[in-house]
């Protein structure tokens, strides 16, 4: 697939040059040189590449940094028949995904450093898009006792958190917050009080009602959100919500950054895009965890996600089986396939007027990367060639059944979709064509 001459060089021309992180929207071309960006800017032009190298005319496409995902549940080691770090590779950069940050949820549970180095290396030799795992914050995820954060951020953890599950006692998060924030370690909680949300299977109220079904109550996410942001203001960690889904879940974010506290959050794209109507017909595809909220919720996750208060959109994919989804809607598992769809439902931000483009971008990109540490996300000289070559206007349908993942659980399943991956780099290497 490579398109690259004998010396990795390549220059990309005639594309609209999009870097979120310097304002960047410009005609004009990126030159590759082995694995980093050697030039990129509105002077490099097909005459002026040098004789000899290869050339590839993007014909006016986006060329963006490649995205960078902070929540992937990958299922290997342990769950291989949901998805390996193989297919979440080729599914990712068919998604344009060049980065992503796995869960500890895998069996063995991520809180080893063997366990750490295994991921980095199976990755590693996939040769796609690139995978860096989250530690579990405490060991096997059962919520008493502190993993050794140190070792593992030293053996290339980005952060630590129990996964799909809060970290429930309030004394065992404090020291967590206390421990990583002696080496500047960001704790991920998923913000939902357990007792609340226990046997829940939707979004609580007058919908759940009908349907007979239990719910959730947003209080589950407030009120854990609420102990968690006191706890950072009384250990002066660094603290960041995964998925927040509700309007006050928002407001006390909102006011947490307004105290300067170390807060940061992400949403995943259901949240601003479908609403817990999605769930009537019992469809367990649109089940997920935190649920499907109301439309009033809906609207304050697009303006959060417009006036700062998100920080990042992660794509919070979460594989299951045909065995696992298709149950009474109570005791299917919750989750939803993101990987894929994560680019096009984002850019229905920007479609819809609520975002600029470069705007929607960053939320994927340089903003992710840099909550997370990583020299990724931007068109910038010097850096990894890691790039997306994308069509923001061209429509397609959702059909699960083509995505490269193993499984097939999409909650936006037959959903009408703008922008469409035509190319994706990593390290200057052609590693997904559409056309290929």
């Amino acid at each position: 697939m490579s398109v690259r001459g004998a010396e990795g060089q390549l220059a990309l021309i005639n594309a609209r040059l999009l870097d979120p992180a310097s304002g960047l929207d410009v005609m004009g071309g990126l030159i590759v040189d082995g694995e980093v960006i050697a030039s990129v800017g509105p002077h490099i032009v097909k005459s002026r590449v040098p004789d000899g190298m290869p050339v590839l005319d993007c014909q006016g496409l986006c060329l963006a940094p490649g995205l960078v995902d902070m929540r992937v549940q990958i299922r290997e080691p342990g769950e291989e028949h949901k998805e390996t770090l193989r297919s979440a590779g080729e599914s990712a950069v068919a998604g344009g995904i060049t980065a992503m940050v796995c869960l500890p949820n895998t069996d063995p549970v991520i809180d080893d450093v063997a366990t750490v180095e295994f991921v980095a290396r199976r990755a590693r030799l996939n040769g796609l898009a690139k995978i860096y795992p989250y530690a579990a914050a405490t060991k096997n995820l059962e919520g008493k006792e502190l993993s050794e954060m140190g070792m593992l951020a030293e053996a290339g953890a980005l952060g630590f958190t129990d996964g799909t599950q809060a970290i429930r006692n309030a004394m065992v998060m404090r020291r967590a917050l206390s421990y990583a924030a002696t080496f500047g370690a960001m704790i991920i909680q998923h913000p939902e009080e357990p007792s609340l949300a226990e046997g829940g299977a939707m979004n609580s109220g007058e919908l759940s009602t009908r349907m007979g079904l239990s719910g959730i109550p947003v209080a589950a996410e407030t009120i854990m959100l609420e102990r968690d942001v006191r706890l950072t203001e009384l250990t002066g960690g660094r603290y960041h919500a995964a998925h927040v889904s509700t309007a006050e879940g928002l407001d006390v974010i909102r006011k947490a950054k307004a105290k300067g506290l170390n807060v940061t959050c992400d949403t995943a794209p259901p949240y601003f895009a479908l609403n817990e109507l999605a769930v009537v017909d019992y469809r367990t595809f649109a089940k997920l965890s935190p649920p499907l909220r109301s439309e009033a919720d809906r609207l304050a996750v697009i303006e959060a996600l417009a006036d700062g208060t998100i920080d990042a959109i992660a794509s919070d994919h979460a594989p299951q089986d045909q065995d696992s989804k298709r149950l009474p809607f109570a005791q299917a598992e919750p989750g939803g396939v993101g990987l894929e769809t994560l680019l096009p439902v984002t850019l229905e931000l920007y479609h819809r007027g609520h975002l600029g483009l470069l705007s929607a971008l960053s939320l994927l990109t340089d903003k992710p990367a840099a909550l997370l540490g990583l020299n990724a996300g931007r068109l910038k000289a010097g850096n990894a060639a890691d790039l997306i070559l994308f069509d923001p206007e061209r429509g397609w349908k959702v059909e699960p059944e083509k995505f490269r993942s193993k499984s097939k659980n999409s909650p936006f399943d037959g959903h009408l979709v703008q922008g469409l991956v035509e190319r994706t780099f990593i390290d200057g290497r052609v590693v997904f064509s559409r056309h290929a």
